[in-house]
């Protein structure tokens, strides 16, 4: 009989090797119907590569992620929200590949979508603060009647975590993407974090799932990666970096590890994002809209190539993910202040240093 090490091994294995083979097909799907980032046609300052790449990798993220759960997992109520929410991403995240989609309208998607896995029972019940302790969202309640059974919305708990899925999912579009290689590594290694982490907990075997699924996140990002690689065959695209935060999300919610561990892990594209979100609404800009001037780019400024940037993003998020394993609440709470005052100063001094 398999242990859990071992489940985890082969689920995430077999999504590896899906997301690997499947990738091809899919390059030869965005070639045929032209959904292709062209940097030549397409012109937009946060654009650094300089030929045609195909963008819907995420489709073959998804793919893989489909197979290996129904393959490795039961399929209870919540795997069920859990892959209607990413079918629903990854159509739009698809079309968005083709067509650019208003950036309002995919985040009305995705709110659409990130309910879903919350309707099917998937919340937060509480959160540890580092001043208050355990913080109870699981009241008030409001209970009704449905299909025959009685249904109960746990408003501020389900409020809270929707909210926090769409966060997610606009982190990784914004702050870990832009360069090959650089949303698949950042993503695995999160979800490896996860799966690390919830190990510790494998005693309790509702705790299997987590473990599993977050074995197969990390081994579709993995097999997609070096498809994405410096120089890149295909992007991640839209599709990719939403399916990526959507389903690292809900595994903090899913595992003991919560929404702390996630923070700290994602550190540097978090704060990144955050940055960029205050600097383009005081320059009267809409947050939502690109440029080049996320903390990649100004590394790319520097001197540094896109492989030695990658590295760097990798290694930063494999240290905090090592760190996060052995943190209390209050010690991440700590971290992430020092990670944005380090990235904040990185990001002052990348931008007023003398050229």
């Amino acid at each position: 009989m398999f242990n859990i090490s071992t489940l985890a091994i082969l689920s995430g294995l077999t999504s590896l090797v899906i997301a690997y083979f499947i990738t091809p097909f899919v390059i030869k799907l965005a070639n045929k119907f032209g959904m292709i980032d062209d940097p030549k046609k397409s012109k937009h300052p946060k654009k650094i590569h300089t030929y045609p790449v195909p963008r819907v990798g995420g489709l073959a993220i998804f793919i893989a992620v489909f197979v290996a759960s129904i393959a490795f997992l039961p399929l209870d109520k919540h795997l069920k929200g859990i892959l209607a929410g990413a079918i629903v991403l990854t159509i739009m995240g698809v079309l968005d590949d083709k067509y650019d989609i208003n950036p309002y309208l995919r985040l009305g998607v995705s709110f659409f979508a990130a309910g879903l896995p919350i309707i099917a029972g998937i919340g937060i019940s509480f959160i540890s603060s580092p001043i208050n302790g355990i913080i109870d969202l699981s009241h008030p309640q409001i209970a009704f009647e449905l299909f025959g059974g009685t249904r109960t919305i746990w408003v501020i708990s389900d409020i809270f975590a929707l909210f926090w899925i769409v966060f997610m999912m606009n982190i990784l579009n914004m702050g870990a993407k832009g360069i090959d290689g650089q949303l698949p590594g950042v993503a695995a290694i999160a979800a490896i974090t996860i799966a690390a982490l919830s190990l510790k907990f494998s005693a309790d075997i509702t705790q299997w799932p987590v473990i599993i699924l977050a074995a197969i996140t990390a081994g579709a990002f993995l097999g997609f990666l070096p498809w994405n690689f410096y120089p890149q065959k295909i992007m991640p695209g839209y599709s990719g970096s939403i399916l990526a935060g959507y389903l690292l999300a809900i595994l903090s919610i899913l595992s003991t590890t919560k929404v702390g561990t996630l923070v700290v892990v994602l550190g540097i594209p978090l704060v990144d994002t955050g940055y960029t979100i205050v600097r383009r609404i005081m320059a009267g800009k809409s947050p939502v809209w690109g440029d080049r001037k996320h903390l990649h780019h100004k590394l790319l400024d520097t001197g540094l190539s896109k492989k030695q940037v990658v590295y760097l993003y990798w290694t930063s998020t494999a240290l905090l993910g090592v760190l996060a394993l052995y943190l209390n609440t209050s010690t991440k709470f700590y971290t992430i202040i020092g990670v944005a005052i380090l990235i904040g100063g990185l990001l002052l001094w990348l931008t007023y240093r003398p050229k």
